[in-house]
């Protein structure tokens, strides 16, 4: 027999025109419709039903005997009524005209057309910008949050702290503060649900429908559909390997989007001269400029260069931090260093929009940053993705030189490979999915037409064993997909016309 179901959510009207037999018929009816009432489900008994509802027992009957003549319930002498099983129901007629009511707002299609990129568990390797799984310590992490969660009765139960729990707050300004030279105290954060929850209250708090905003080409997806969906215009800023191109914009920006520690996608680090330029051309054009610290944690040459928010002297730079790199992406927890100007409006526009992380998961934050298990978990991790850079590097080449050149950079956990030809890089991302292999497109990080098809490959989620193992199918895949226009392209690097069936154009 299957599940039993005690209806004790019908609703009687006593006060009603219509009988108490015709209220329950209908209510049953539209719950075994609607397939809330599974088929061989049983039902309460006509003497339990009455008793539930308070009705008389001929009620029941009459309305059970009704669903039963009109093949919805079978009845058998001395046991409970069965729900009977239905044909698949018909999907809905379009309305008039031939086309399905559009429910969503302008604002909604534009959130509903945006890229996004998540991949699927548990195929982590080659994943973007995915740390290692099998390296946090996990153990550590569940006592801490069991420890605050055992007492959340206190501070930790409501709604409080909107802008942040203020002992994880006073920790981040110190850890933003020594390791990112990033000038600021603990009233300037604001602790978020992550970076793209930050980018999209920024977006909404600074920019007004139809503001110009200043995007990195290419730049990253999830900044650029937060910004977009608050009614940007976006004017590009092109980034190449030879670094930002800071010619003032022919119109003025509103506001600035930048990633200068470790450009998302092209993974290169901003030069000083750049970043003053920068400063300035946001104080000539009275703008704000959004700093991403994108992967500033991992720089494997060289020493870190200190953010930009730190050579701000106009208040000017809103400093964008998250622990989803560093720790693990499902922490959902990132941070925002707001200018002075700022921090005494945020609160209001955080209760709105309830862009405020769980106090329980910030409270073991906090505990875990002030006993240094961050400052141990990055210092070996860092050792660990050196690593499995240079593996990874030396797999790369074995396996997919061929078709794709490799943009080796001294910063960041992914890195950018390019096609020989002209490539379809989303159509083979998709193919490489099918293959269990989550890496993504780089045509998908550019607003416009994209200069060159790509890949943007992680490094650090996996071993060496099983990076190799990834690579090669890549390798193989390639080999199938992209070899015949590989095989197009003229000595210099170009893709004969007849064999270009993708975005072209100068590399970036």
């Amino acid at each position: 027999m299957g599940r039993e179901y005690s209806l004790d959510s019908l609703q009687i009207d006593r006060t009603g025109a219509e009988n108490l037999h015709r209220q329950i018929y209908a209510q049953v009816r539209n719950l075994i419709e609607a397939r809330v009432l599974a088929s061989g489900s049983a039902l309460p008994s006509t003497r339990e039903l009455s008793r539930v509802l308070g009705v008389g027992r001929n009620s029941v009957i009459a309305a059970y005997d009704q669903l039963a003549l009109e093949g919805y319930l079978r009845l058998r002498r001395g046991a409970r009524p069965l729900v009977v099983e239905l044909p698949a129901r018909a999907r809905p007629a379009p309305a008039a005209g031939g086309r399905a009511v559009d429910v969503l707002s302008a604002r909604g299609r534009l959130l509903q057309a945006q890229a996004y990129h998540s991949g699927r568990p548990g195929h982590l390797v080659l994943h973007p910008g995915m740390p290692d799984p099998d390296n946090f310590p996990f153990d550590t992490w569940a006592r801490l949050l069991s420890r605050r969660a055992r007492h959340a009765r206190h501070d930790l139960f409501g709604a409080y702290h909107l802008q942040g729990y203020p002992p994880l707050r006073e920790a981040i300004a110190r850890y933003a503060t020594v390791s990112r030279g990033v000038n600021c105290g603990p009233d300037q954060i604001v602790v978020t649900n992550g970076a793209q929850s930050a980018f999209d209250l920024l977006a909404r708090l600074l920019i007004d429908p139809g503001d110009a905003v200043w995007m990195e080409e290419p730049g990253y997806y999830g900044a650029r559909a937060a910004l977009v969906s608050a009614g940007a215009s976006l004017v590009p800023l092109h980034v190449d390997r030879g670094g930002w191109r800071l010619d003032p914009p022919t119109r003025p920006p509103r506001l600035i989007f930048v990633t200068p520690s470790c450009h998302y996608p092209l993974g290169i680090t901003m030069p000083m001269e750049q970043r003053l330029n920068l400063l300035r051309l946001a104080e000539a054009s009275d703008a704000l400029i959004i700093e991403d610290d994108y992967d500033s944690e991992y720089r494997f040459q060289g020493q870190p260069i200190p953010a930009l928010q730190g050579l701000d002297v106009s208040g000017r730079v809103v400093f964008v931090g998250t622990f989803a790199k560093i720790l693990f992406p499902a922490m959902r927890l990132g941070f925002v260093v707001l200018p002075p100007a700022i921090c005494d409006r945020i609160v209001p526009a955080l209760a709105t929009t309830g862009h405020f992380a769980p106090l329980v998961t910030q409270a073991a934050l906090a505990d875990f940053i002030n006993a240094g298990h961050l400052t141990r978990h990055l210092r070996r991790t860092r050792r660990l993705y050196a690593q499995r850079r240079e593996a990874f590097y030396a797999a790369f080449d074995a396996h997919l030189s061929p078709w794709l050149s490799l943009q080796r950079t001294g910063t960041g956990i992914q890195q950018v490979a390019r096609f020989h030809g002209a490539v379809d890089d989303r159509a083979f991302v998709a193919a490489s999915a099918a293959e269990g292999i989550n890496v993504s497109a780089l045509s998908m990080q550019y607003h416009g037409r994209a200069a060159h098809p790509g890949l943007l490959l992680g490094f650090a989620s996996a071993d060496q064993r099983e990076q190799e193992r990834a690579l090669r199918r890549l390798g193989l895949l390639a080999r199938r997909l992209a070899e015949p226009l590989a095989a197009a392209s003229l000595p210099d690097g170009t893709v004969r016309a007849s064999a270009a069936t993708g975005s072209g154009g100068e590399g970036a």
